[in-house]
Parts: structure tokens; sequence; C-alpha cells
């Protein structure tokens, strides 16, 4: 299995979004599967000029010329990409989107009726490649990931590729400080490992594991109280410069 992984934190490997990519690649690789990773955050990729250019003019291939040269050949040969990005106002990162938008050569410009609903067929004919979603938030509550999870759903679909499922954490950059202080975070890198070779080995990632890797760590009203002391700690501090 070739896997494509696209981290679009802007934190790139030191944010939380690392924190749980980057197990859950490792268990993948442990599986078998060839791994690349990705930080979108360090490609030059222009919005969409939404000139269907590369439909019309250059069929197959954006006018533009900047990463998304290089990448869309990748994105079409992978088996499995992993979209891994933080939510941001409820939704994926700006990058990650750009990306996606800038996807558009890789489907035809003409209609099909697929699944009962009208679609672009893919130029390549691929129907076997999967998309597994992978992100975190700074909320305590797993039904803030719903909206990302449904427009990735509508991407799948029309790109033409299996939902695969998603990874969630949330608060998830909060997890260094919390196993700092004796809390079983480790169990959660290790359900993401797991979920990676469930991934490979078994095409799905089971139920528990998923609920092992977004499961609470301590009670709602605890970690509110503790980050809101940090805030108002930072901007102390803050003033304190002035």
């Amino acid at each position: 299995m070739k896997v494509l992984a696209l981290n679009s934190s802007p934190k790139m490997e030191k944010g939380g979004t690392a924190l749980i990519l980057g197990p859950f690649l490792n268990g993948m690789e442990e599986a078998g599967a060839e791994v690349e990773l990705i930080y979108v955050h360090k490609l030059k990729i222009e919005p969409c000029l939404g000139d269907f250019g590369c439909w019309f003019k250059t069929p197959g291939r954006c006018v533009q010329q900047d990463d998304m040269a290089w990448l869309l050949s990748k994105l079409e040969a992978a088996d499995l990409l992993v979209f891994a990005t933080p939510v941001f106002v409820d939704g994926m990162t700006s990058t990650m989107k750009r990306l996606i938008e800038r996807s558009l050569p890789l489907v035809e410009p003409f209609f099909e009726i697929r699944d009962g609903h009208c679609r672009h067929p893919r130029r390549d004919g691929r129907t076997d490649q999967k998309v597994v979603l992978v992100s975190v938030c700074g909320f305590t509550e797993l039904d803030n990931f719903e909206p990302l999870i449904a427009h990735v759903r509508a991407i799948c679909r029309n790109l033409g590729v299996e939902f695969a499922g998603a990874l969630l954490r949330p608060y998830a950059a909060a997890l260094p400080r919390l196993k700092r202080l004796g809390l079983p975070v480790d169990e959660i890198y290790e359900a993401a490992g797991e979920a990676g070779r469930q991934l490979v080995r078994d095409g799905k990632m089971a139920d528990r594991t998923l609920a092992a890797v977004g499961r609470d760590l301590l009670p709602r009203d605890e970690y509110v109280r503790a980050m809101n002391d940090r805030f108002r700690q930072a901007l102390e501090a803050l003033t304190r410069g002035q």
C-alpha cells in the first residue's frame, strides 16, 4: 500500500496534529505500507483561478506553475491519502482547502451519474483509492469535528474515493503537558499506532481503537479551568512586558 500523508498544520511537526499523525503513520509502516509525509505549509500552492484551464486549455494539468505541478501525480498514485488538519473555525485549514481545490485536474469536465448523483469522472478511472482524516482540535467535545467530517465525506464522493474513517483527538496540543502530570497519554499514542496497523492490515480501523484515541483524559471543567488559567497568565505576562 502506497500512503501519501498531507499534514496541513501551520505548526507542522511541532503541532498537535503531528502528535497523533506520527504514531498513526508509524503503525502503517510497521504493517508494511510505504508512507510519504508532506507538510502542506511548506508548499507553494496558489488559489484556484476557477477558469477551468485544467479542463480546456491544458487538460489534466493546471495552467499555474507551482508545487501542484508535481503533487498532482502523487495524489493520483497513492492508494491511501491521509488528510491531516487541525480544526480551524469548524473546518480544515485554508492550505488544505486550497490543495484540494487545486486537485480539479484529476477529474474530467464531463458529467456522469454516480450513486444517484451528478459527479465528474476521474481521469485515471481508479475506484480503489481511499482517504482517511486525521484531525485535532482545542475543544473537548468530539462533535466539534462533525462539520469537517461532513466536508471530507463530500469531497470523497466528488473525487470518487472511499472515505476510510477519521482519527480524531480533542485538546491534542495539551497532551505533552498532561503526560507530565501523569495522565495515560501514551495510551492515546499507542491507539493511534494500532489504528494505522489496522487500516493497512484489515482495510479499516476498529471503532474501539478510534474511541481510544478520542477518549477523555480528565473532566471537562478541570481542563477548561486549567486552560483559562494559562491564557490569563499569558495575557498578564504580555501586559507586564509592555
